[in-house]
């Protein structure tokens, strides 16, 4: 069983809350979300906010609540191998009325396939708010170009 280490991103003033799946093997390692080089959450939000992308938990905290975006996963434990969505078994939700109680989440999305089906089973019927599903920004969603991802991502975020 591995379990989910990172806190959520969010405060008081977050309108949208981006739920991946389950961290990485490399975001385990550094600690925070989306920690794997060639993952483009990051690319793919400094594009839809015009801002540079981060290179540094600080930086990417605070892109995120400067933009009003929430940050956390579905899974708050489950058993992996690697960084393999299609592994996940046993999974425990994260339990996210802590945000929902903090912010006025406007939104919710999704990041890819996976973390969508898993909110769907494990949290929407606990806080009956639909989920907008986006296209992964994993480097294993290699049909979906940097640039297709930003434009689909920035519909959604702004």
């Amino acid at each position: 069983m591995t379990l989910h280490t990172i806190s959520p991103v969010f405060d008081e003033n977050s309108k949208i809350l981006v739920l991946g799946s389950f961290p990485s093997v490399k975001s385990r390692e550094e600690g925070f979300f989306y920690g794997h080089p060639q993952n483009r959450f990051w690319k793919v939000l400094a594009n839809a906010f015009d801002a540079s992308v981060p290179k540094n938990i600080d930086e990417k905290k605070a892109l995120l609540l400067s933009n009003g975006i929430a940050l956390w996963d579905v899974i708050h434990s489950c058993d992996i191998v690697g960084s393999s969505d299609s592994s996940i078994k046993n999974v425990v939700p994260n339990d996210i009325s802590k945000i929902l109680e903090t912010a006025n989440i406007e939104k919710i999305i999704t990041n890819g396939k996976k973390a969508d089906t898993l909110y769907k089973k494990y949290i929407e019927p606990k806080v009956d708010i639909k989920a907008t599903c986006l296209p992964s920004t994993s480097p294993a969603n290699a049909q979906w170009s940097l640039d297709r991802l930003c434009d689909e991502w920035k519909k959604q975020l702004l």
